[in-house]
């Protein structure tokens, strides 16, 4: 963070560790906060929001925010939104002829075998089974559309990844050739010779948004907003899509060479992106998760 350094002689230290962990290591030291700030994804801003350990964010304190695409800012005035993931269809395009066109694909005859997706664990991860749902006239309230297609699908499944890297080892050795994967790591895919294709469904693609969060009560608000308004600035904010392409939040000016690889390059892109219900996803979570075991043990 060298700009923050020459600017104001911060100094930022980044603590590595699991969301789920840290997010019940706040909550419980609540009255003496570990963090100043915390970063999460929308499937966790709803814990933090509902905890109240995080403090809101106006575009007074951060005059950047009012960059911010329209609908980009899912929990009110909680949370710095920097970059999106989405999860999205792939396909290898050495041996998938027909183009995968939705998420619901992954069920076609012609992949058995061949298809990997991400183990039932964290919400965002499992974001396609909300996808396929509202694909078949499902809902967040309604995910039988979903287990019917992941039914259907169980013989095209080779595996369920229990982490990115093993799903991205799997596209890499040509073992699997189709099935759902952050674009990120599609982009990564291709970078390493793999013909990985990125499909951009047309009834809209499902995505998680990442954000900073200024924690309550912490001792350097001014710090904290410091940190933020640099995210948000040009500099700051294009370094993710530089580095993993996934999209900026911002009415940042893209390099051509870079929007060409992004998902979110255009305003017809930004509007594909659904609008989530992640209070009821995480009520959900559990049963979500218990039916995809049944699902695969059956």
């Amino acid at each position: 963070m060298a700009p923050l350094d020459e600017k104001y002689g911060l100094k930022v230290q980044f603590i590595a560790g699991s969301t789920g962990t840290d997010l019940v290591k706040l909550v419980a030291n609540k009255d003496k906060p570990p963090y100043d700030m915390f970063m999460a994804d929308s499937s966790f801003m709803v814990e933090l929001v509902k905890a109240g350990v995080v403090d809101e964010i106006k575009p007074s304190d951060v005059p950047n925010l009012k960059r911010i695409l329209p609908g980009f800012r899912e929990f009110g005035d909680y949370g710095v939104p920097f970059d999106i993931a989405s999860i999205v269809p792939v396909y290898n395009s050495k041996y998938v002829n027909q183009p995968l066109t939705s998420y619901s694909d992954i069920a076609r005859p012609d992949l058995a075998g061949r298809v990997v997706i991400a183990a039932p664990g964290q919400i965002a991860s499992n974001l396609h089974l909300l996808a396929i749902a509202e694909e078949n006239g499902g809902s967040v309230s309604n995910m039988e559309p979903a287990f019917k297609v992941l039914e259907a699908a169980k013989p095209n499944i080779a595996a369920f990844a229990q982490q990115t890297v093993a799903l991205v080892q799997m596209y890499q050795n040509e073992e699997v050739y189709a099935g759902i994967c952050w674009d990120g790591r599609a982009h990564e895919l291709r970078t390493k010779g793999a013909p990985i294709v990125t499909v951009v469904p047309p009834k809209g693609i499902y995505s998680t948004t990442d954000y900073i969060n200024i924690v309550k009560g912490t001792k350097y608000p001014e710090a904290a907003h410091a940190y933020a308004e640099q995210l948000l600035s040009d500099q700051g904010i294009l370094a993710t899509p530089q580095a993993f392409r996934y999209s900026p939040t911002t009415d940042v000016k893209l390099p051509d060479e870079l929007s060409k690889e992004l998902l979110f390059n255009s305003p017809e892109r930004s509007d594909l992106k659904k609008k989530i219900d992640w209070d009821t996803l995480w009520a959900n979570r559990s049963a979500m998760i218990e039916r995809v075991n049944r699902i695969v043990r059956s």
